[in-house]
């Protein structure tokens, strides 16, 4: 382990563990232990022993804890263990839904079933994951489809509903998770009628949270965490006063979560949505008034030429950018005279029906944030627009979230424990620290326990030009090809840019061709990322191509992944209006942004993306580091030191041989 509380400057180490809790989780990870007669194969490391001790600490002591588990540690056993050991409140949460139904329904039964812990566990999800009976029953009733398939999936969700006892669209695998019906048959904060609600007693959400009041342990995400601290909507906002402990998996996602939900946003897509559910409403509650379908259509088109106003590409831009463009103030201005005037309306109608009440309470929170971003920003605030190829959001966010996530934790007394496999630069927490406003609180990290000296060799290639170059990609793909012709295709190819992997696809396919090689290409768009690492694991020989999708928490164990390339260092892109505001703050206060910002952020996300080839004791194979500055630029070396304990080797002839030498 090595401990770098130290380097946080005033945390105080953690107190000694009550001697009869450390009688019992030594018990439980035992060699004859609960655990081991469980679980087939279950074998306690050493690190993992050491970070449950150090979570039954931070619980004791009600402290606070981040720490970092390298892959293989078993860093979820490790919180598991002294969380349910400990008794009291617990919430756990983690990046995605997919995590959250593997700690529920695979991780924490067996843990409890081990400990023989009496305990109710919950799963609670964001208001969206869960059919809405009144929404389903408007849609059907309204009969109004974008395609024939969401005909078919409404009939199999009106079935699902009537037999599900959660309501949890994930359970219902024959309608694909990105179909458009979903936003049809599921509510918003927004749109939902609340106790005025026809199927108020048989609600899935108000189940899901009652389950998880009652319960001892609650699983959530990341998102509906932080949604429900800004908003207090969801559910989890009445766990937490009785919560004794939160734990925080896969940190490292923590920053640009909470920042999406203590800053503010706008879209076209949430006004879009409003017009559409007034244009329904109307026609229920208000159809002999005339002037309300009138501005709503009004509102629609005003909306839609708010996106074709923007006649730059698609991307981000800071808002005196955006607003400077030809046409786009106009159209703003525009969207807001005709938002204004639609509020004025429902406001009139409001009496005649509770959804019309609601749609002019949406109308009112629509129009005060549009115009709060107008108005300009405030000191610790960014704005800024994102255009897509049918949308605009308008984006208000802080700067730094320490401030607010500092409040949470201080808030009241209770333990928190923050995880992942990556936080540290080297075992330095300084950034992720800084970024969270935790300063002073203790801090452990454990190595991994696989042999990466015999598991895995990091290759870095000669020659490459600097990846500001125009032919970078194409040299990227050149370089690879050998390793996976020598690979049998199991690949990864994982690119900073969207842009980057799309013209590596097309360079792949045309590589694989000249060499005769019969491996399937994956690209990431082409379906799910489950359904797309579902088909790279049973084909055995697919070249996947991704971009940030695919860069975290993907597990994909044993020989059908032999090689992962990296197309660069993960540097947030320059002219991306939220680090340029970040990057001029740090400047101005006389600190180096490169060094103490840019340069940590792109090593934790680069050693999350090299985590995707080791998963396990037996797993082997090649990380390619196509980037030329970690070997050219000093500050390369911070990252090269930053990456597990690799051999390493510049050769392509190491590479392609150890590839050639694994066992299929």
């Amino acid at each position: 382990m090595t401990d770098a509380s130290g380097s946080t400057g005033t945390a105080a180490p953690l107190p000694v563990l009550d001697a009869d809790f450390a009688s019992r989780l030594a018990a439980a990870f035992a060699p004859d232990g609960p655990l081991a007669r469980a679980i087939d194969g279950f074998r306690a490391r050493p690190q993992q022993v050491e970070m449950a001790h150090a979570v039954a600490q931070a619980m004791q002591a009600r402290a606070t804890l981040v720490a970092e588990a390298g892959t293989g540690t078993g860093k979820t056993f490790a919180y598991l263990v002294p969380a349910l050991l400990a008794g009291g409140k617990v919430i756990v949460s983690t990046g995605t839904r997919t995590l959250q139904d593997q700690l529920f329904f695979r991780d924490l039964p067996t843990v409890r079933d081990a400990l023989g812990a009496p305990l109710r566990i919950a799963l609670l999800k964001g208001r969206s994951n869960y059919v809405c009976h009144w929404h389903l029953g408007r849609a059907a009733q309204d009969g109004r489809f974008a395609s024939r398939a969401d005909v078919a999936h409404l009939k199999a969700i009106e079935r699902f509903a009537r037999t599900s006892e959660t309501g949890d669209r994930g359970h219902l695998a024959e309608v694909p998770e990105d179909a458009a019906i979903w936003s049809v048959v599921t509510s918003t904060r927004d749109n939902c009628l609340g106790n005025e609600c026809p199927h108020h007693g048989e609600c899935f959400v108000l189940k899901a949270r009652r389950d998880a009041l009652e319960a001892d342990v609650v699983v959530v995400n990341h998102h509906l965490f932080f949604a429900d601290v800004v908003l207090r909507d969801e559910g989890a906002g009445e766990l937490l006063p009785a919560c004794n402990t939160v734990i925080l998996d896969e940190a490292h996602q923590l920053p640009d979560t909470a920042g999406t939900f203590f800053g503010e946003s706008s879209s076209s897509t949430q006004w879009l949505e409003l017009a559409r559910d007034t244009k329904l409403e109307a026609v229920a509650s208000a159809a002999d008034f005339a002037p309300l379908p009138d501005a709503v259509a009004a509102f629609d088109k005003a909306v839609r030429d708010l996106r074709l106003a923007w006649s730059a590409p698609a991307g981000r831009a800071p808002a005196h950018d955006a607003l400077a463009r030809t046409g786009f103030d106009d159209a703003l201005a525009t969207v807001a005279d005709a938002l204004a005037t639609l509020e004025s309306l429902l406001g009139f109608q409001a009496e005649r029906s509770e959804g019309l009440a609601r749609l002019q309470e949406r109308a009112a929170e629509q129009q005060a944030k549009l115009a709060r971003w107008r108005d300009g920003a405030t000191a610790d605030m960014v704005r800024w627009v994102e255009v897509f190829s049918h949308a605009v959001q308008l984006h208000a966010t802080p700067l730094s979230i320490a401030p607010h996530f500092r409040r949470q934790v201080d808030a009241s007394a209770r333990a928190w424990v923050l995880v992942s496999a990556t936080l540290s630069v080297r075992g330095d927490f300084a950034h992720y620290l800084a970024q969270m406003g935790l300063e002073s609180v203790s801090t452990a990290a454990w190595d991994s326990p696989f042999d990466y000296a015999h598991q895995a060799l990091l290759y870095v290639p000669e020659g490459m030009p600097e990846p500001n170059t125009p032919d970078y990609t194409r040299a990227v793909v050149d370089a690879a090809m050998p390793l996976i012709e020598a690979a049998g295709g199991r690949t990864f190819l994982l690119f900073t840019s969207l842009r980057a992997m799309r013209e590596a696809h097309e360079r792949v396919i045309d590589g694989l061709k000249q060499r005769a090689l019969d491996c399937p290409v994956l690209v990431q768009g082409e379906g799910s990322r489950t359904e797309l690492l579902d088909r790279f694991r049973r084909l055995g020989n697919a070249v996947l191509i991704g971009s940030h999708s695919f860069w975290e928490g993907v597990d994909v164990r044993g020989p059908t992944l032999s090689l992962v390339v990296i197309d660069r260092l993960p540097f947030t892109p320059p002219d991306d209006p939220v680090l340029t505001a970040r990057i001029a703050k740090i400047t101005e206060a006389g600190g180096n942004a490169f060094m103490d910002w840019q340069l940590p952020h792109a090593v934790i996300q680069l050693k999350q993306g090299a985590g995707r080839l080791i998963r396990d004791e037996r797993d082997r194979g090649v990380l390619m580091l196509c980037d030329p500055r970690v070997i050219t630029k000093q500050y390369g070396k911070r990252v090269w030191r930053s990456l597990p304990p690799m051999r390493r080797t510049r050769s392509q002839d190491d590479a392609v041989a150890f590839l050639e030498a694994l066992e299929r």
